[in-house]
């Protein structure tokens, strides 16, 4: 890969004033994913013309927009800190304040990294930023263009796991995608991607959820540790990614079996695409992966906006995301009825929100997370992200939309990410592990989709 040039992309608008300075303190929410690594993304994008024209006029068009984009998402050019004075960490930006972009020129065969067989995850690196993280501070946002001539042009994000959800993060590439296709001016977001900022007295923690989670990180390597390094989390040897897709006749087919199948419960199954999807996903990944654990669990992350009292907008900016833990026994969903198991289990743990609130178990967040890193010896964690909602293929610059996108992060971690499809129909799942398990589930999720 041949690095072109570094930019520093700072905030403007063209039609009111930035502010000077803010200070945005981490909600308990935020304060959950603190040292979680960082999420990378890559969207691929379909350019069939040589390397003059995107450096003269596709670039600088990309580069306006992101700087007006960054003008409504302003805090992204900060970043996060902690200083001795304050209880929380807090965002803080103030003018000046900019977002590195790289643009780079890759050799690497475009066909092939954006197409849908299994890839060894390190051939994707190249094509991802470094987000400066120390002990005292840490950068929200890094962004890398990657030119592949005559085929196409990667968009690179890494952002800081504890500032965007999938939701913020992916309404802000919406956002910079409509402000480079938007002709008029001066351009103005419309008010489903507007971020809304409020959160000191909308974001309540009368039981102090906030303040366990902070005590866990002091503790966490060493007393009153407030350093804001994020874990290192190691990929496996030979790590291998994949994105499975279904359709929508496939999800029929998954919802006419689960019916036709189902058990006596005392709770409404969610047969919604989600479910039927991930459920199917973590029963072939059980079964690829050869399991020794007694009991399986998924962390499922759940958007809370709409769950708190009161609720948050659509567009609330920073991360608002809960957990819910589906559990099931290993040798149930090895079974005949491993399928059914699944949706059981997914069903009653979605129920449960509505049922009991999505704050109930809260206090239980960060040990939940740690178990993804070290699970006990009978429970093997598996997490999940992202979502078909947010539609992260409606991202379109002008020149289309993605013809993939991958969440490269996600190698380490080895959790679901979930997410609408390229063509507009059905969903996909990304994960990655070991190359021999990606290949035995790959087999499996196609052969069970014939029967």
């Amino acid at each position: 890969m041949h690095v072109v040039q570094v930019f520093s992309i700072a905030p403007t608008l063209e039609s009111e004033e930035l502010p000077t300075q803010t200070s945005l303190p981490l909600t308990f929410f935020e304060i959950l994913w603190l040292r979680s690594p960082p999420i990378q993304r890559i969207l691929f994008y379909q350019f069939s013309h040589p390397t003059p024209p995107f450096f003269h006029t596709l670039l600088p068009k990309l580069i306006h927009s992101l700087s007006l984009a960054l003008g409504h998402f302003f805090p992204l050019a900060g970043h996060l800190t902690w200083p001795l004075h304050s209880q929380n960490p807090m965002i803080i930006y103030k003018t000046g304040d900019s977002v590195s972009l790289t643009a780079a020129e890759s050799e690497a065969d475009f066909n092939h990294l954006a197409g849908s067989n299994l890839w060894k995850t390190e051939e994707m690196h190249h094509l991802l930023p470094h987000l400066t993280i120390s002990h005292e501070q840490a950068k929200l946002l890094a962004l890398q263009i990657t030119l592949f001539p005559n085929s196409g042009f990667s968009i690179g994000i890494t952002s800081h796991r504890a500032v965007l959800d999938a939701k913020t993060s992916t309404s802000f590439i919406k956002s910079w995608a409509y402000l480079c296709r938007e002709s008029r001016a001066p351009p103005c977001l419309p008010p489903e991607l507007c971020p809304f900022y409020e959160r000191v007295l909308l974001v309540k923690d009368p039981n102090q959820i906030g303040g366990k989670f902070l005590n866990d990180w002091l503790m966490q390597g060493g007393s009153n540790n407030r350093s804001l390094m994020v874990w290192d989390v190691k990929s496996p040897e030979h790590a291998t990614g994949g994105l499975f897709k279904l359709s929508g006749s496939d999800i029929e087919k998954l919802k006419h079996f689960v019916v036709s199948k189902q058990r006596q419960n005392n709770f409404n199954l969610h047969l919604s695409t989600f479910v039927l999807s991930l459920a199917y996903a973590w029963v072939c990944r059980v079964r690829a992966e050869e399991m020794k654990n007694e009991r399986v669990m998924l962390i499922l992350t759940v958007d809370c906006r709409g769950c708190l009292e009161p609720s948050l907008p659509p567009t609330y900016f920073g991360n608002c995301v809960g957990l819910r833990l589906a559990i099931a026994e290993r040798r149930e969903l090895l079974g005949e009825d491993g399928l059914i198991v699944a949706v059981e289990a997914l069903s009653e743990a979605l129920e449960s929100v509505k049922k009991d609130g999505v704050l109930i178990g809260a206090e239980n967040w960060s040990s939940w997370l740690l178990d993804c890193v070290g699970c006990e010896a009978d429970v093997k964690a598996i997490g999940v992200a992202g979502s078909p909602n947010f539609e992260a293929y409606s991202s379109d610059f002008g020149w289309g939309g993605p013809k993939k996108v991958e969440t490269v992060s996600i190698e380490r971690t080895a959790v679901f990410c979930l997410s609408d499809s390229n063509n507009g129909e059905g969903i996909e799942i990304g994960f990655g592990s070991k190359k021999t398990t990606m290949e035995t589930f790959a087999s499996l999720f196609a052969k069970g989709l014939q029967s």
